[in-house]
């Protein structure tokens, strides 16, 4: 059987104490049942919980599991591909949504942690740092973008004013977003599950979705039990398996890899991150880190294509971190892990309906911990038959893989070595 015990991660380590809950063992009626204990479900649940509905959330391993409890934590504002793009692809009405709804992730969460007291480091701040004037221009015009969308609380830095915020001299300039901001992703997770039951609704863990019984009263099994619904929400994201084929088709698990150092102590800490923002780069393949609460780096990057383990995490980003800051170069590493995230060829997110009741939203490609909290808004929306913003999502074009599942690996890591070319070279 699958380990469905939380990875030795930083965040595993420091979470705060939950009880333990239920495996599904009997047979439950319910409004709403969602697959999955990551944000998007807990997102959904919350807001069906709040508007009347009966919920009840399935998590085949533990709440936050998945990338909800492994990522790097940063609260990043729009999505994997930016709303240009999406307005080339599908013409500017639609695109008008999409902008509009391309930063309310980050206020939702901000509104979850205030109205229910959820303990888990929110600091405010978040820099894109550029490697090259190339990268700059594109943060210029991804600026006024943004301000296009009534996006305001954006700075662009040059260079000598991100030395003020980032103690790295590899970058030419950046653009700090104050609605960015990083949080302690496992203990968002676990508060916002704490909400839940708050509110009345019941989470299952160690009780998978083994299989869904399609038709007007779907029911979905796992090994012990069972649960009527009126409508199912598909939530597993990376994590599905094969549970719904056809979604399995259009979208592939990736894995990416996270460092956290010990503790730096106050002066090493404030020499690199003075204000304790985040920090993401510019490049395709890009490296992200941030401060943790008691004064440690977390530095993840790096791209496995069809989520791999890879053997030694420390090894492939250890040299990422030293690069940016070669003043680490003893410093230990205390904890090393990896996690999926899903990709679709579009790189932007799947959201959509199977018959008439089983909703699912899922390919975050990367920008999940944002988009995940809008589309648990979108998905309740929809359920109370407010439509509009759900469809904006669900008409976005999406494509299978080349080769489908077999083949998708190997083209997606070409696409990937292509990239990193590039990122290298500046081009």
């Amino acid at each position: 059987m699958a380990n469905t015990q939380y990875p030795e991660s930083y965040y595993a380590a420091s979470a705060n104490a939950v009880p333990p809950r239920p495996v599904l063992q009997d047979d439950v009626e319910t409004d709403v049942c969602v697959i999955g204990a990551g944000y998007t479900g807990l997102s959904s649940a919350l807001f069906l919980l709040e508007h009347g509905f009966r919920v009840t959330v399935l998590e085949a391993a533990k709440v936050g599991f998945g990338a909800s409890g492994r990522n790097g934590g940063q609260i990043v504002n729009s999505y994997s591909r930016d709303i240009d793009v999406i307005e080339r692809t599908v013409g500017p009405k639609q695109a008008q949504l999409l902008g509009e709804m391309a930063f309310e992730g980050g206020r939702i969460i901000r509104e979850r942690v205030a109205r229910y007291n959820i303990q888990c480091n929110l600091k405010d701040g978040g820099v894109f740092a550029a490697l090259s004037a190339k990268q700059m221009g594109h943060l210029e015009s991804q600026k006024r973008l943004w301000e296009r969308f009534g996006h305001t609380q954006l700075e662009l830095m040059d260079q000598r004013r991100i030395r003020e915020v980032v103690g790295c001299d590899q970058y030419v300039g950046g653009m700090l977003d104050m609605s960015g901001g990083h949080i302690h992703p496992l203990n968002l997770a676990l508060g916002e599950a704490a909400a839940v039951e708050s509110l009345g609704g019941t989470i299952y863990e160690q009780s998978p979705a083994v299989r869904i019984e399609r038709g007007a009263n779907p029911v979905v099994h796992t090994p012990q039990g069972k649960v009527r619904a009126r409508f199912i929400i598909v939530a597993g994201n990376a994590y599905l398996g094969n549970l719904v084929p056809e979604l399995a088709a259009k979208s592939m698990p990736c894995g990416t890899q996270v460092i956290t150092t010990e503790p730096l102590g106050d002066e090493l800490a404030k020499a690199l991150l003075p204000q304790d923002y985040c920090v993401e780069d510019c490049n395709y393949l890009l490296d992200y880190y941030r401060l943790t609460a008691d004064k440690r780096l977390i530095f993840g990057g790096g791209v496995v294509y069809g989520a791999r383990d890879p053997a030694n995490i420390e090894a492939i980003i250890r040299p990422k971190m030293l690069k940016a800051f070669p003043q680490l170069k003893d410093v230990k590493i205390d904890y090393a892990w990896t996690g999926n995230f899903l990709l679709t060829l579009s790189r932007l997110p799947q959201v959509g309906r199977l018959g008439d009741n089983i909703y699912y939203s899922q390919g975050c490609s990367g920008h999940g911990v944002t988009y995940t909290h809008l589309a648990g808004k979108v998905l309740a929306e929809a359920l109370r038959g407010q439509a509009e913003r759900f469809d904006a999502f669900a008409d976005l074009p999406h494509y299978p893989f080349p080769g489908g599942q077999l083949l998708r690996t190997p083209f997606a890591a070409l696409g990937a070595w292509y990239y990193g070319l590039r990122d290298k070279y500046g081009l």
